[in-house]
């Protein structure tokens, strides 16, 4: 029998292996993002913080909030390096979304030098069965409660039929019908009002449920004559994105200066809870808008009278910080 020793395979040089402390993926503090041109840092827990919807519009393939080559590295310089992520996305909606969450959430829990809503409240969460459910149970007591609501409008001009406005072969559109397309657009960026739109296909279809979505939203903290928040076209896209941004009504009453212990309203609090329905899980909801629309002169063109048809798609959820 062959001496094992002498075996080609027991004869190669064994190298050590390099083992790493942690080879966990090293989760990431911040975050340095691209949007448009505009650069942001944001560091971890606000960007968990942020709504579903919103996270999937800058993230539409998903978010890593860790680095594998983090882990794996050897300490040099090169490990403070941070990956920039290129995302898709209006920059000023971004802001917009990054102060209201912001403010909403030093207001309840307070700053370094301010006391926030939460420590009127402490005793809510510390009694007995007597003044409604834990905060385990009701997370409303403990959290900040957001109401979001978006739209994705995308509108399609009818201009009229006098043969002015027409497209080549290759379907690419000639400067009237261009400019038809931007005064569109221009219209529907003034209409900033949230339930406009809604209300007439309520009134016009006679849709019960779609009323119903309106009061609800109107008791949990909206108006019915509020308007967006934020409302642009978006760049190159006959499309138009809308956010608005509310605190929820949760009953939860705050006297001034403290001249009384904070209380529930218990029936607020019980339309407050039904959505948390939509807490982690947007509800979507899209229909069409069409109507004739009288298109304002400029110093090159005439007024036109044009069909517009929008399809809107609204997303609504809530969001606790």
């Amino acid at each position: 029998m062959a001496n094992i020793n002498n075996s080609p395979i027991t004869q190669v040089q064994q190298h050590a292996v390099p083992t790493h402390s942690n080879l966990q993926p090293q989760l990431l503090t911040r975050l340095f993002l691209d949007l448009r041109g505009k650069r942001f840092e944001v560091d971890r827990e606000t960007i968990m913080n942020l709504p579903e919807s919103v996270l999937l519009c800058l993230f539409p393939n998903g978010l890593v909030l860790s680095r594998q080559s983090v882990a794996l590295s050897d300490g040099g310089a090169d490990e403070e390096d941070e990956e920039v992520y290129g995302v898709d996305f209006d920059p000023e909606c971004f802001q917009y979304v990054l102060n209201f969450f912001r403010t909403a959430s030093e207001t309840f829990y307070g700053t370094s030098t301010t006391p926030g809503l939460l420590s009127a409240q402490q005793h809510l969460l510390d009694a007995s069965a007597d003044f409604g459910p834990t905060s385990s149970q009701n997370p409303l007591l403990s959290k900040q409660a957001i109401i979001v609501l978006r739209e994705e409008l995308e509108y399609f001009s009818i201009p009229p039929n006098d043969g002015s406005t027409l497209t080549d072969q290759n379907g690419i559109a000639n400067d009237k019908l261009l400019d038809i397309k931007r005064r569109s657009g221009d219209y529907l960026i003034d209409k900033r009002n949230i339930f406009t739109a809604l209300q007439r296909n309520v009134n016009k279809e006679n849709n019960v449920a779609e009323q119903h979505l309106i009061d609800m939203l109107c008791m949990s903290g909206f108006d019915r004559e509020d308007e967006w928040g934020y409302r642009a076209l978006e760049p190159s896209r006959c499309c138009i994105s809308s956010i608005a941004l509310v605190l929820l009504k949760t009953g939860i009453h705050h006297y001034p200066n403290n001249e009384q212990p904070t209380d529930i309203d218990y029936g607020q609090m019980a339309t407050a809870q039904k959505l948390l329905l939509f807490w982690r899980k947007p509800a979507r909801k899209c229909w069409w808008d069409g109507m004739d629309v009288e298109l304002p002169a400029t110093e090159t063109e005439k007024a036109a009278t044009v069909k517009l048809w929008a399809r809107r798609v609204w997303t609504l959820e809530l969001s606790l910080v």
